[in-house]
């Protein structure tokens, strides 16, 4: 540190110090990173990959990945079965296409409750304005926008056909996440909506399905937010502008499909999804990289989280009226009053948090937080669509030598113990390696349970 000085800490390679299993040589912004195995690493022994470049991908060109993958410059690519070149792929690689396992970082909609900016807007009136905001702050309103939201035709976007539901997550917590005296996380949830109306009775939040869709259940629901919306004045259609990146492709046949769907089911003369195509940089600087909720510029917004550590809280909180981590994405400032907030019950729901919080028994812990869950999926505040992984590629990576967990950092980004081989590794290597891995996991865990419990003791 001394030898860096003043310049510690600078966005340059030479100015970072770090121990880790590779060394960075270069970073050029949009354009491509590259590591190099550290040879002074501790356990240098099981970094079998030297040289490690990443390229910049804006997702414009969907079939540069597969290309620059056949003619040998990247060991990894994600295909996209809707690309012009993918059924050529798909012909020569029939073997050798693979999806990948979900992983547990989840997306979901959520409604910005409080707008402040309207800078990118289809609306050309204060009524319009005031009556979107009516609308969003109405449970029934966001529930009819659940039902009426096709995820399958959205997965089908990225994934093609054949894909299309391998994506899909249906709570903010993965439903395998943590287990509840031997059953999964989500079926405990599944359990608890019986307590929230019969529109829930009988729904399975497994992943890879989705048992939202309903356009009779949609009906229904906006039926009873219209009735109660024209009460206090509210102009119908009511106007969502949902803002997407124009260069990632993907991003805009999502949107569209989204669009599609929802008004297809509710009618184009009730509510109209009004896609703002923004460039990226306007695109982040209205979400993403917003410094407060009032710069937040939209009314729909598909936003992700991935947690820190295995406990449901590590998800749950970011709704946390005094604290949340996406707070700001519904357009409310964590620890401020504001009415918005308890109009849809965030102050209930921080409750329920606190509480779950206190207990430290997991059993205990984690029944407290799927009635949290239950909560927050009947408020339709956050609307769960899309994972990461489940996605179609092509690799020369041996498949699960990379290290992996649920939660922290010690997924693949390490590249320690990554393997690489020098032929497409096949469907039938994927398969087997993945049962073997599967068995192994599985053995691994009891052994640890069984330890815990011990200490325990």
């Amino acid at each position: 540190m001394k030898s860096k000085g003043d310049d510690f800490g600078k966005v340059d390679p030479s100015s970072i110090l770090y121990n880790g299993p590779f060394l960075m040589k270069s970073f050029v912004s949009k354009s491509v990173i590259e590591f190099k195995k550290n040879p002074n690493y501790w356990d240098a022994k099981n970094v079998f990959v030297d040289d490690v470049k990443l390229a910049y991908y804006d997702g414009s060109d969907q079939d540069a990945l597969a290309r620059n993958f056949v003619e040998g410059a990247y060991s990894y690519a994600r295909l996209y079965p809707n690309s012009a070149s993918f059924e050529g792929v798909k012909e020569k690689n029939k073997d050798n296409i693979i999806y990948s396992l979900q992983d547990a970082t989840s997306y979901f909609l959520n409604f910005n409750l409080d707008r402040k900016s309207y800078k990118f807007t289809s609306k050309t009136s204060d009524a319009e304005k005031k009556s979107t905001q009516e609308a969003v702050l109405n449970k029934n309103f966001r529930q009819a926008i659940n039902f009426a939201y096709d995820r399958t035709a959205y997965g089908a976007q990225s994934q093609g056909e054949d894909g299309a539901t391998k994506i899909l997550r249906n709570l903010v917590v993965p439903p395998n996440f943590v287990s509840i005296n031997g059953k999964d996380f989500g079926e405990v949830v599944a359990s608890k909506m019986v307590n929230y109306g019969k529109e829930w009775q009988g729904i399975n939040f497994a992943d890879a399905q989705d048992p939202y869709y309903n356009a009779e259940k949609a009906k229904a629901k906006f039926a009873e937010a219209k009735k109660e919306l024209q009460a206090k004045g509210v102009q119908f259609p009511i106007h969502l502008d949902m803002t997407v990146d124009q260069a990632a492709k993907k991003g805009v046949q999502e949107a569209n499909s989204m669009k599609q769907s929802i008004e297809a089911a509710l009618g184009a003369e009730n509510v109209v999804i009004d896609i703002q195509q923004l460039s990226t940089e306007d695109f982040d600087n209205t979400s993403y990289l917003a410094q407060t909720a009032a710069q937040k510029d939209y009314d729909l917004y598909n936003g992700g989280w991935t947690p820190d550590y295995q406990d449901p809280s590590s998800y749950l909180d970011i709704f946390n009226i005094n604290s949340g981590g996406v707070l700001q994405n519904l357009g409310l400032e964590p620890g401020e009053a504001n009415d918005k907030a308890k109009a849809v019950g965030l102050d209930v729901y921080t409750q329920m948090l606190e509480e779950a919080n206190k207990e430290q028994d997991p059993a205990k812990r984690y029944e407290k937080y799927a009635d949290a869950q239950a909560w927050l999926v009947d408020s339709s505040l956050a609307i769960p669509n899309v994972s990461l992984g489940g996605t179609p590629t092509l690799r020369k990576t041996v498949p699960f030598s990379s290290p992996f967990s649920l939660a922290g950092n010690k997924g693949v980004e390490s590249y320690k113990y990554l393997k690489v081989q020098d032929k497409t590794v096949t469907k039938d290597e994927y398969e087997k390696a993945k049962e073997k891995w599967l068995k192994e996991k599985e053995e691994s865990n009891k052994k640890a349970q069984e330890e815990l419990a011990k200490h325990v003791k």
